[in-house]
Formats: structure tokens, sequence, C-alpha cells
């Protein structure tokens, strides 16, 4: 794996060399190229000034920040590099806090950390260190000319760092109408044992892109077909919006989870001619 960024963790006097890797594939990902509709030409998008629509080359551009409208200060490297703050090549966690008080909705953007030379023994003593506590580091970074927030988390013998949002980044979620009703006993008791029937261990492994799958099926069938129009398809029916009685919902959907947890039937196999 290609590291995208090399510093170091420090908390109290103790520094740690690591290397920041990218957490997320996006190989698997079904990609598209825009063509032009009459004989399939890739188009291609250029960067032009608007002042004359000439085209402009990367090494004729540059940063600026629009103060007034229509102008612009310029921004150079040694400018990006005049804000030397110290978590520029640091990792720098200012607190421990525990996992469970943090709101998932701060957390953003997972990477991978891997030691570097001679930091093994520290970076194993803060993983585990971490793990028995159940806390997370809440710590300052810069990446890509911005900092960020992030909490470095221990996962199995790894690290990650998570980016997190600022609190004045989030909305609020007061801003919504938000029902306050209580829930009917009747109604919770048979939610909870909704939750109970449908509660299983964590598998990651057993989800997938099926949109992606399916998306990849029809590409495969055009292939097939030459690029001609395919028949089409069935469309599943929309889910029902209107307002239905929620106990009885909930009586049928437990219904249907208890046949679901029934073991099925093996099918009866054909033994194959001699």
């Amino acid at each position: 794996m290609r590291s995208i960024w090399k510093g170091a963790i420090s908390f109290g006097l103790v520094n740690i060399p690591v290397a920041l890797y990218s957490a997320v594939s996006k190989s698997e990902r079904v990609k598209f190229r825009m063509l032009r509709a009459s004989d399939h030409s890739p188009i291609r998008f250029k960067r032009v000034a608007e002042a004359d629509e000439k085209e402009v080359p990367w090494d004729a551009i540059v940063k600026g920040y629009e103060h007034d409208k229509g102008r612009f200060v310029v921004l150079t490297n040694e400018d990006f590099e005049r804000v030397a703050i110290k978590s520029d090549q640091i990792i720098e966690i200012k607190e421990f806090v525990d996992l469970d008080k943090i709101d998932p909705m701060f957390f953003d953007e997972p990477y991978l950390l891997g030691p570097e030379k001679g930091g093994d023994r520290a970076y194993a003593l803060l993983r585990d260190a971490l793990a028995k506590a159940k806390k997370v580091g809440i710590a300052k970074v810069v990446l890509r000319t911005r900092e960020h927030l992030a909490a470095v988390k221990p996962v199995g013998k790894a690290l990650v760092l998570e980016l997190m949002h600022f609190a004045d980044e989030l909305a609020d979620p007061a801003q919504l109408s938000l029902p306050g009703l209580e829930p009917a006993k009747k109604e919770m008791d048979m939610a909870l044992s909704l939750v109970d029937a449908m509660t299983e261990n964590w598998q990651p492994e057993k989800y997938h892109d099926e949109y992606a799958e399916a998306l990849m099926k029809v590409i495969d069938e055009k292939i097939a077909a030459g690029g001609k129009e395919l028949p089409p398809a069935r469309r599943a029916a929309a889910p029902s919006t209107k307002v239905l009685d929620i106990v009885a919902m909930l009586q049928q959907s437990l219904q249907q989870r208890s046949g679901k947890s029934r073991p099925e039937p093996k099918p009866k196999t054909r033994k194959r001619a001699a």
C-alpha cells in the first residue's frame, strides 16, 4: 500500500512515527465515461478562463480567495507554508474520550495508520491501551491544506485515524419537526420483540453492493446484445407511504421473522445416472 501522509502521533511527550493509508478501496466501483450521444465520442472537460474562454494549463493555475465580488487575493505555496501550526505533520492527541460517548454523526472518513521505523513498540502500546480502556484519542491533523478533528481508534491489530466533523459543521436536528409522542406500551413491547428477533452478530462480509452487481449484469447483457436496447424491466412496486396500524404491521413482521427462523427443508437431489 502507498502512504498518503507521513508524520507522527503525539500524546504527552510520546511521539510515534506513522504513515497514513486509505482505508477505503474504490477500485470495485462501477465507473462511467460521459459520451456524446450521436457517436459515443468521449467527453473531455477543459479548464478555461472566464475572461476569454481560453484553455489554461495546470502550471498556469494558482489558488485565489475571493474577498470581494470579482476581487481575489492569490495564495502561493509559500503562503500555505506560513500556516505553521503544530498539527501540520503531527497527529496531536489532545485528550482521551470514551468511544460510546461520541455521537456517531461526528465521524466522517477512516484512514489506516501504520507504524514507521522505530515506532512499533509505542504503536502497539497505544493501540492496546486504547483497546483496554475502551477509549479513543481525540486529535487534530492537517490533511489536504485544512485542519481536521480526528479520532485515533484501535481496530484489531491496527490503529485507525477517523476524520471527524467540527461541532459547527453539523446541522442541528432541532431544526426538524420531530415527534414528541410517547409510544403505547403494547407497541413498545412488540417493537422490542421484533428488534430482539432481528438481532444478529455483526458479520460485515455478508453485506455487499447489490445495486452495483445488478448494474454490472445489465452492462454484460447490453454488451452481449451488441449495445442494443434491452426489453423493459418489470419494476418492483414502490413501498406504501400510507399510515397503517403499527401494531398489525409489527405483528405481521414478527410472524414473518418466526417463519424465517425455522430451518428450511433441504431440496432433494437427483442421483446421477451411472
